[in-house]
Formats: structure tokens, C-alpha cells, sequence
């Protein structure tokens, strides 16, 4: 009920009364007073006056309410230690696909091979719950998906040139902007999640502290709206989804992956693979021609450009 209060009010404005917005919503007057003040505690500034409630800001907090039609699938926490064991938690609980949880800071962020995520204020920090209906084969494509997607968001909304590095990362001018993270849990024939975790640096300053890394305000010069940022997003992990099985995916993946043709060295197997990245297979797997002439399919691993 708090957000569709807060929904009337942006509906309307300006000013209108809580008796207006108790009609329309089926409550009280004194109910409504009641939501409007748990608004305020959540940092929304509504003004009060003879003539009803006015609606002058919201904070800049990733919260439910900024996200009209998700409220009930969005999950939001100050601090946590890790998006991804919340996600983990509520997916095994049953939580719907495109269940989303998003914290504006993380503790204990990680990323591949367990490696730390700096989690400072002001990035985006989440893990989307997704129930794909594929293959567990296929499964790997979806932090595949999820990284095209990271990438078209940021060049539709700010015209930056976006790479894809495999598996997972994306890239602007060689730096390191965003990170995602895929867990699955699933047997032998049917998926029952897969969680993809994305770290992004939005306007939180990560030049001077991650080795190689930007954030999206760093190259702009300004801070970037993170709600639309965020709705961006989802809305195209979600859309694509249901384009799993199809070969496109993976073509999408190569118009802008910066990773096949380059030497690479892949670490996180038995023994580093060193080679010449060729394509990806129907899985998502990295084929990389070692110095023997041999082909082998990487499944997953860290991946480094050696001509970098």
C-alpha cells in the first residue's frame, strides 16, 4: 500500500488530499497519513499543507517504490554483505523469475574465482533472480545475455561504446566497468535458477581503486540516473531470456564481444590455457587454439587479453 500511495502521488503531481487519495486507493485518510509518513522515513520528501500532499523528491536510493510495476519483486537493503546469498536464499525459498535484489552497498561483493568487489556508494550492486526454461547446457549463455545486455543499456542511454569481454565482463576503452556473476542451481535435465549478479560502476569513484576499472560517471563527467539505469537493465536480461535457445543470442554476443581474435590466457582449470580466443560454441564456451594447433573449449575460467 506505501508504494501506491507514493504512485498517486507522482499520478497527481501537486497537491491532493489524502481523503482523494484514500478514495481511489479503497482506505482511510489516517491511512494514508500512516503510509506518507513511512515514505518520509524512507527519505521521500512530501510536503503537507491545507490543500493535501505534494510529492518535491525521492531519495537516490534504489528502492522498491522507484520501480512502478516491480515493487512487489524488488528487494532492497542499505548494506549487506552479498546480494548474490540473499538471491541465493529467496530463489531456494521459490521467489519468481525477475525477482530482483539490490543493495546500495555491498560488504563482502566477490566476483570471479571468489576475487572482492569494491562495493562503494553510489555503484549498482544486484543479483536477478531468473527461471529460464532451457537446457542446463545452455545455461552459461545467460551471463553471456546478461553482459550484451549491461553493454546495450549503457550505449542507448549514454552513447558510451561498450564491449563485451568473455564470460562475463564489460568493458569501455579497455576498462573495466561492470562485472557479472551467474550461479546455478539445477540436476542432470531441468534448471531451477540461475542468479546473475551484476557489480556496475555508476557514479561511485573506482579509478583510483580498482586496477583497470571506471565508472559510468568517471567517463561522462557527471552522475548517471542508476533507476533507469537499473530498469534498463533487467528489462533486457529479461527480454532476452525468453531468446535463450535461440542462435541469435550468441551472435548478439559476438557484434560486441572484444575477446575472439586476441591471445588470452584462461586460468581457473588445472593449468592456465594459453591461446588465440576463436569464436564461442553453441554453449557459450570459449574455443581457444593453443600453440600446438589443438582447439579446446573453455567452459569457464578467468580470462586475461595478453595483448592487452
Amino acid at each position: 500500500m506505501r508504494y501506491s500511495v507514493l504512485a498517486a502521488l507522482r499520478r497527481h503531481g501537486g497537491d491532493v488530499s489524502g481523503g482523494t487519495i484514500g478514495r481511489q486507493l479503497g482506505i482511510s485518510r489516517v491511512a494514508v497519513w500512516k503510509q506518507v509518513q513511512e515514505l518520509r522515513k524512507q527519505g521521500y520528501e512530501i510536503a503537507a499543507s491545507a490543500k493535501g500532499y505534494r510529492l518535491e523528491s525521492a531519495p537516490d536510493a534504489l528502492l522498491p517504490g522507484e520501480f512502478p510495476g516491480w515493487e512487489s519483486r524488488v528487494h532492497h537493503v542499505d548494506t549487506i554483505d552479498s546480494t548474490m546469498r540473499l538471491a541465493r536464499a529467496l530463489a531456494r525459498r521459490g521467489a519468481e523469475n525477475g525477482t530482483l535484489i539490490i543493495a546500495e552497498r555491498q560488504t563482502a561483493g566477490r566476483g570471479r574465482l571468489d576475487r572482492s568487489w569494491a562495493s562503494p556508494v553510489g555503484g549498482v550492486y544486484m543479483t536477478l533472480v531468473t527461471r529460464p526454461a532451457v537446457a542446463p547446457a545452455l545455461a552459461p549463455r545467460i551471463s553471456l545475455t546478461a553482459s550484451v545486455a549491461v553493454a546495450a543499456a549503457i550505449e542507448s542511454l549514454y552513447g558510451l561504446p561498450a564491449q563485451v569481454k568473455w564470460p562475463n565482463d564489460v568493458l569501455i576503452s579497455g576498462r573495466k566497468v561492470c562485472g557479472i556473476l551467474a550461479e546455478m542451481e539445477a540436476e542432470c535435465d531441468a534448471v531451477h535458477y540461475v542468479n546473475v549478479g551484476i557489480g556496475l560502476n555508476a557514479n561511485a569513484l573506482v579509478g583510483g581503486v580498482q586496477t583497470g576499472a571506471v565508472s559510468l560517471a568517471e567517463l561522462l563527467g557527471a552522475p548517471v540516473d542508476r533507476k533507469k539505469l537499473v530498469r534498463v537493465i533487467v528489462e533486457g536480461i529479461l527480454a532476452r531470456l525468453s531468446l535463450l535457445g535461440d542462435a541469435a543470442t550468441l551472435d548478439e554476443w559476438r557484434r560486441c564481444a572484444v575477446t575472439p581474435g586476441r591471445e588470452v590466457s584462461i586460468a581457473g582449470g588445472r593449468e592456465p590455457v594459453v591461446g588465440m580466443a576463436l569464436d564461442i560454441d553453441n554453449t557459450g564456451a570459449l574455443l581457444v587454439r593453443q600453440a600446438d594447433g589443438s582447439v579446446v573449449e573453455i567452459v569457464a575460467g578467468d580470462c586475461t587479453h595478453r595483448d592487452s
